[in-house]
């Protein structure tokens, strides 16, 4: 039994424990045949119980086979005959009556055989044969095998021999000498355990001949219609006779491919198809086939589900005169058809009443509810493969009129013109009739809803006073009153308007109100419908005097709709402001780039958002690999009105690849750049800049050494750059020429024994690329290499000769003097630069004084150490602004390594692009403003100054002058550094 609430609450009856299927394995001279369904429901009061069987009512009486104990059911001495069936359980209290679940009993059961002798079989050799088993009578699953001649030799399943589990028979294709002997048939019942044996059947071979071959006979076959259940395990059995032996296939009819799932028994006799699902459902084929022919048989296998519920009903409560809708659902194959039960038994058996019930596509509806409907009811769904039960309680209630829970409220205010709701809900069953009073005066012309309650239009201040809600049915009456409080309307007085204003400005948005003075007011704003949470929106928002708000410094994601929203306790008033803010255009849209040539290139563009203000003016933009972030470019035309969508860019370098970018201008400003376009290179042609500083000397006995300058990759013109040295002695007409392929490259070294000493050649280098030869530059002289003397001259006196030359001689600590390396000089100098020493180095340098008349001494030895080598790093990150006037620098601080000299200052040096005088200011500051105008194109670089002297060059600065002298133009940062120098 179930158990009860200690409170002894009234509970419906609620099954815990349902009775489930039971099959009973029945055995001779058992006197325990004995078995019992159990049921338990809980509820108050405690529930009876009842039980039947096919639908019928079994009544237990003393003496009697049947015995209820609590709700359980025990049957003893069990009948095959009488005791098979379906049971439900029934339990019961004033609630009313459910039914459970149906549930079987089957007894299981294996007799004996009959008959003791069968007659022989005779066959040919070659001939198939079928020995019949004829189980006994039985109930459960039987599984089959056969003897042969004696105990324990079982006959073994294969392509010849098959046993079918679903008759019992043994089936031989084909018989062989070995197969003559006696054969019995062994009956085993699953649930009993119990086994029989049948008489044996004798075969015997005929001796009129043997059997010729012949096509496949099929004997076991599977049914052509068979329905399987959701889940369950079906096997199918095919075996043919025949000569030779027939081999088994199967097949989906279909041509769908078997599931893995999926087992063909090694004979091949039986498919297995474990879980069957929908999928699985369709039409086989089993095939069998020898080399005289083949035979095939079909069979449909059809998905099955017994009913589940989806959809079930639920306890309700529902008042007189009210009305039902039960919805019940269950999905099944076949489609499940319902059923209602009202306390067990089925509705149908029920007078169709006034009340107007109906059971429709599963649902039950009842139009009129009475008392008489309370109870138990049941859906139930059913289909051939099995039912299933919902349950559900209906109460119907009867009270008289009660408030308790649903009082008037004490005080209702309502704004002066306005509309108001005093709701009347109290808690009655029948529902009954509604009327209202002011005062002591009954209110006749009045709006009331149909649920009660009172609706009161164009409020004025005579509506003020006390109501009444008096409620009305046949089992009492009762009343329930509130004050009705009017106050005066609250009105915004700002008038709704638009308001422009332009980005970085500040604006107040108003919002003043009237009201009435006793109620408090709360002001709410809105941003394009979302809520402006002020203190959290970057600060732009800030509440002002009563409802304002103020937007600082607006931004153009600001404009938009705002609205102001009061509310008081009464009523509640909102007014919107359209704010449109206007700046600086958007980004131009869409870049193309075509018809690109070695120095031009066709850019076009669509308009961005303008921001309510119309564009005037439209910048090209263009950046390199090799250029310090974005420059100005010159365009046709120059200038780009409001209007124009594309211009030609000229002046570009070839064979450089380039990005382009365009900005719009309007009243307010400059504004984002566009997205860069795609990189597109211009065309190749031949080169025209030349090396820069040419020049050389020094080097070993019989060289010269020319050096120079290498040309700039974005200066290269085209692919395959290189260059040519040109040279000849002085006095000489011819030039000889050597190509240098590296366009690094920075020196040439020519070899021959025959160049004097010391002896001048006229020099000039040229540049060539794929497209061909460009020009050469300017022709300058240099000195092959010199050679030391070996001997001293004589001479009489200094004063009688004049010095034409002089002899450096240097070596380290670490080096003999007579490997000094040697230096000359030309001409009556008392200064020379001594370059290629090792720094942080002492060298030990003698002086000697040649002239015609041979060579001087030694000067005294001079010990010098040579300083750190300058720093290595160039100066990064350097930006700049330019207005009309002036020029402004910065850049970060350069740091020398350890190895390094310390940085004493830095050196800035510029030039105008279409000049080749440049300037140099020193400055010990990362910062330097230019006393420059701005209506000339400029290069600039940078270099630190240590004691080591002049460290690396900063990348190459191109400030293009500013057209139309506006005020300020953008700024550049430049963080990469170049190798190369002005």
């Amino acid at each position: 039994m179930g158990c009860l609430a200690e409170s002894s609450v009234p509970l419906k009856p609620v099954f815990i424990k349902q009775p489930g299927s039971i099959v009973f394995p029945l055995h001779p001279n058992d006197p325990s045949r004995e078995v019992t369904f159990s049921c338990d429901a809980q509820g108050y009061p405690p529930p009876s119980y009842r039980w039947k069987m096919n639908d019928s009512f079994v009544s237990p009486r003393p003496g009697s086979r049947y015995a209820v104990s609590g709700g359980n059911l025990r049957i003893s001495q069990l009948n095959k005959e009488e005791d098979v069936g379906i049971y439900q359980c029934l339990a019961s209290n004033s609630f009313g009556t459910i039914l459970s679940r149906e549930a079987s009993l089957h007894i299981a059961y294996l007799e004996d055989f009959k008959t003791q002798r069968r007659s022989p079989v005779r066959v040919r050799e070659g001939q198939g044969v079928v020995l019949l088993c004829g189980p006994p009578p039985h109930m459960g699953e039987l599984t089959f095998s056969w003897i042969f001649n004696e105990y324990p030799s079982f006959v073994k399943q294969d392509t010849r021999r098959f046993v079918s589990q679903k008759t019992g028979n043994l089936y031989i294709a084909k018989v062989e000498p070995s197969d003559v002997g006696n054969y019995t048939c062994v009956v085993t019942n699953m649930v009993t355990k119990s086994r029989v044996q049948g008489p044996p059947t004798s075969l015997v071979l005929r001796s009129d001949g043997n059997m010729g071959e012949y096509e496949p006979k099929i004997e076991v076959q599977f049914p052509e219609a068979l329905s399987v259940a959701k889940g369950l395990t079906i096997k199918l059995e095919c075996f043919a006779l025949g000569n030779p032996v027939p081999a088994i296939s199967w097949r989906r009819v279909d041509g769908a491919p078997f599931s893995r799932k999926v087992d063909v028994s090694s004979a091949s006799s039986v498919l297995e198809i474990p879980y069957f699902q929908q999928e699985d459902a369709g039409q086989y084929e089993c095939i069998a086939e020898n080399s005289r022919g083949k035979n095939s048989v079909k069979g449909k296998l059809s998905f099955y589900a017994p009913p589940h519920l989806l959809e079930t009903p639920q306890d309700t409560q529902k008042a007189i005169d009210d009305s039902l809708l039960w919805e019940c659902k269950a999905s099944g194959k076949p489609k499940p058809s319902y059923k209602w039960l009202k306390n067990g038994e089925p509705l149908e058996t029920f007078e169709l009443s006034p009340q107007g019930r109906r059971v429709i596509n599963g649902a039950l509806s009842i139009s009129t509810l009475t008392l008489s409907d309370t109870g138990m009811y049941q859906c139930v769904a059913e289909n051939r493969y099995g039912r299933v039960f919902a349950n559900a309680e209906l109460r119907i209630i009867a009270v008289a009129p009660d408030f308790s829970d649903s009082m008037l409220k004490a005080q209702t205010l309502a704004r002066q013109g306005g509309d108001v709701l005093i709701e009347c809900r109290p808690r009655m069953s029948p529902r009954g009739m509604i009327s209202w009073r002011k005062g002591k005066e009954a209110l006749r012309e009045i709006s009331v809803l149909d649920n009660g309650s009172l609706r009161i239009s164009n409020i004025t201040k005579l509506d003020a006073g006390l109501y009444t809600c008096v409620a009305r049915n046949q089992f009492g009456v009762a009343s329930s009153a509130g004050a009705l409080v009017v106050k005066e309307p609250t009105i915004i007085t700002t008038k709704a308007a638009q308001l422009d204003v332009t980005v970085g400005e500040s604006v107040v948005l108003p919002c003043q109100v009237s009201r009435d003075p006793s109620l408090d007011v709360r002001f709410t704003w809105f941003f394009n419908e979302q809520l402006i949470n002020f203190g959290n929106q970057d600060s732009y928002f800030e509440k002002r005097f009563a409802g304002d708000i103020m937007i600082r410094n607006i931004q153009l994601r600001h404009a938009g709709r705002y609205t102001c929203a009061v509310q008081t306790n009464v009523d509640s008033a909102s007014i919107a402001t359209d704010v449109v803010v206007r700046g600086a255009p958007g980004p131009p849209l869409d870049i193309q780039v075509d018809h690109v040539t070695e120095s031009t290139a066709f850019v076009s563009w669509s308009p961005g958002p303008d921001n309510h203000s119309p564009i005037s003016k439209y910048a090209v933009q263009a950046r390199t690999p090799f250029s310090l972030g974005w420059q100005a470019v010159q365009t046709v035309p120059e200038i780009l009105g409001r209007n124009q969508l594309a211009a030609r860019v000229t002046d570009l370098s070839p064979w450089v690849e380039y990005e382009f970018r365009v900005l719009a201008t309007n009243a307010i400003g400059t504004g984002e750049p566009s997205k860069p376009s795609r990189k597109i290179r211009t065309k190749d042609t031949l080169p025209r800049i030349t090396p820069a500083r040419v020049g050389g000397g020094g080097g070993s006995r019989s060289e010269l050494v020319i050096t120079w300058e290498p040309v700039p990759e974005e200066m290269q013109s085209g692919p395959g750059f290189g260059y040519v040295v040109a040279f000849r002695p002085h006095g000489a007409q011819s030039w000889m020429q050597a190509a240098v392929t590296s366009p690094d490259a920075s020196r040439y070294i020519f070899k021959n024994e025959s160049i004097p000493p010391f002896s001048p050649f006229y020099v000039k280098v040229g540049v060539y690329n794929n497209r061909g030869e460009g020009p050469f530059g300017p022709v300058t002289t240099i000195y092959s290499a010199e050679e030391g003397m070996t001997s001293s001259a004589k001479y009489s006196s200094v004063r009688d000769l004049s010095c034409d030359k002089g002899s450096l001689r240097y070596w380290t600590k670490t080096q003999r003097q007579d490997t000094a390396s040697v230096m000359r000089t030309v001409g009556n100098k008392t200064v020379a630069v001594i370059r290629g020493l090792d720094s942080r180095t002492a060298y030990h340098i003698t002086l000697r004084a040649y002239n015609s008349a041979g060579t001087g001494p030694d000067s005294a030895v001079v010990n010098i150490t040579t300083k750190r080598p300058p720093p290595s790093r160039a100066p990064a990150k350097v930006m700049w602004n330019a207005t009309n006037s002036k020029i402004i620098l910065k850049w970060d601080q350069v740091k020398a390594l350890e190895n390094e000299s310390e940085v004493m200052g830095y050196k800035v040096f510029y030039k105008q692009s279409r000049h080749n005088r440049q300037s140099v200011v020193e400055t010990n500051r990362t910062s330097l403003e230019l006393a420059l105008p701005v209506d000339e194109d400029y290069i600039i670089q940078i270099k630190a100054v240590s004691e080591g002297g002049e460290g690396r060059s900063s990348r190459l600065i191109t400030i293009p002058r500013i057209a139309g002298h506006v005020s300020s133009v953008h700024c550049c940062t430049i963080s990469v550094s170049s190798r190369r120098a002005l």
